[in-house]
């Protein structure tokens, strides 16, 4: 799955567009490596969202193959780190 399709159904970003300028702005990283939003996911993969002034690190746990619920969401990914 496409990194920005994966954030939006993830919640991890509300909208694709979104998700789309912020990869492309540089702030999304996958594995250490700065992303496009065309960026393939698989399972294991970590990803790190900047924002203004924190650092939000998610382990990939599920990559789901359709759209999910909103229930489903958060079972997607675990957070490894996130601002206190």
């Amino acid at each position: 799955m496409r990194l920005d399709k994966f954030l939006k159904v993830s919640r991890l970003i509300k909208r694709r567009t979104v998700a789309n300028k912020v990869s492309e702005q540089g702030r999304i990283y996958v594995n250490g490596v700065i992303a496009k939003p065309s960026k393939q996911l698989k399972e294991g993969d970590i990803i790190t969202l900047l924002q203004a002034d924190c650092e939000i690190k998610v382990r990939i746990v599920k990559v789901p193959i359709n759209n999910v619920s909103v229930q489903e969401s958060s079972s997607l990914y675990e957070i490894i780190n996130s601002p206190e």
